[in-house]
């Protein structure tokens, strides 16, 4: 009888065929965590939902695939089942909740911004995020934190013991710039010069401040469009309301979801990256623009003043005046803007999917040492 000790894993966000920040954290976690778990003698049981693609995760004998599809309620009703019938020495959750029936487990929690802005949330989502994450924090070991801010959140809102969360800064993945990015911007009907910026569109984004800070420059004779990078999420009235207006007609491109390499096309050549949301969790964006080579600027909420660090300049996300005078220093002062990109390519080798998996795991091994 094997007596090595079995890490079981919730993969099931991992296998989205458009992943957002969530996912893409789960797949790298889990890409990540595999080494440790091969070098340390401990075996891994993926529990998938669906059947993962092709190479979505390296193969090896200590590794096994348990594809366990149910149509609704899958985590509380099929995966419970599997962890009572058979059980692993552990469990851990890196993008979503605890089952009911769980062994010594460990979860991700990524942001409790509907507690920041529950008014941004319709009231069913919210309540499941309310009962999903007290319930999860409550009964895990050990609740990993993607920041020290929601770190603070966990302690303030659900009284969460200092010593049970672990801050883990995820990593990111720089997006490709291709060759062709010119035909890329074609296509999507951008030219530059242009401001961008990324995220479902939901009201804690704040893209509204992004139209009224465009809005000034193009009153002073900027000649540019904006570009919003993202899927529609929940409705926000203040930015419909904007949008509305016939002067985006053209200035505005909302491209919906788009690929690593679309993306990284228009991050690269975009006159600034723009992110004055109210509240994140983490900030993947701000290192992406800064892998790209673009200014950061971004309101220091939630987690981004830590995320971003020195490679930004952190403005309010309520006064667009700041944000305009910003970027017309950015395009008088080529020196500024240089330093602003150096600054960003520095800050952003802080972060890595290795030292976040190093720290992940370093915990996770107290579950059944």
């Amino acid at each position: 009888m094997d007596a090595r000790p079995v890490l079981g894993i919730d993969a099931s966000r991992a296998t989205l065929a458009r992943p957002t920040g969530v996912e893409r954290y789960a797949r790298a976690v889990i890409r990540s965590l595999l080494p440790y778990a091969e070098a340390e003698g401990v075996r891994v049981r993926l529990y998938f939902r669906d059947p993962p693609p092709p190479g979505l995760f390296p193969s090896s004998p200590s590794v096994e695939h348990r594809v366990i599809p149910f149509p609704r309620l899958w985590t509380h009703l099929r995966l419970s089942w599997e962890m009572a019938r058979r059980p692993p020495t552990a469990l851990f959750v890196p993008a979503h909740v605890i089952p009911l029936v769980h062994p010594r487990s460990a979860v991700t929690i990524h942001d409790l911004g509907y507690r920041h802005f529950p008014h941004a949330h319709p009231f069913a989502q919210r309540l499941y995020l309310e009962l999903s994450t007290r319930w999860s924090a409550a009964v895990a070991r050990v609740v990993f934190a993607d920041s020290e801010a929601t770190r603070a959140d966990l302690i303030r809102f659900y009284h969460v013991p200092a010593e049970k969360i672990v801050v883990a800064y995820p990593g990111y993945d720089p997006p490709p710039i291709p060759e062709d990015a010119e035909a890329i911007l074609r296509r999507f009907g951008v030219r530059p010069p242009y401001l961008v910026s990324v995220g479902t569109i939901h009201p804690r984004k704040n893209f509204g401040l992004i139209l009224q800070v465009a809005a000034r420059r193009l009153a002073e004779g900027w000649e540019g469009q904006v570009v919003i990078i993202g899927k529609p999420g929940w409705p926000d009235p203040a930015f419909e309301r904007l949008r509305r207006d016939p002067m985006w007609a053209g200035r505005l491109i909302l491209t919906g979801y788009v690929d690593d390499a679309t993306r990284g096309a228009l991050l690269s050549r975009a006159e600034a990256f723009l992110l004055p949301s109210l509240y994140e969790g983490f900030g993947f964006p701000v290192l992406e623009a800064q892998a790209c080579g673009v200014p950061v600027l971004c309101a220091p909420s939630g987690s981004l003043r830590e995320v971003a660090g020195e490679g930004a300049l952190l403005l309010p996300p309520d006064d667009p005046a700041p944000w305009a005078e910003a970027l017309s220093r950015l395009t008088r002062d080529p020196e500024l803007r240089s330093a602003l990109i150096a600054r960003g390519h520095a800050n952003r080798q802080r972060f890595s999917w290795e030292r976040c998996a190093r720290r992940i795991w370093e915990a996770l091994r107290t579950l059944w040492e």
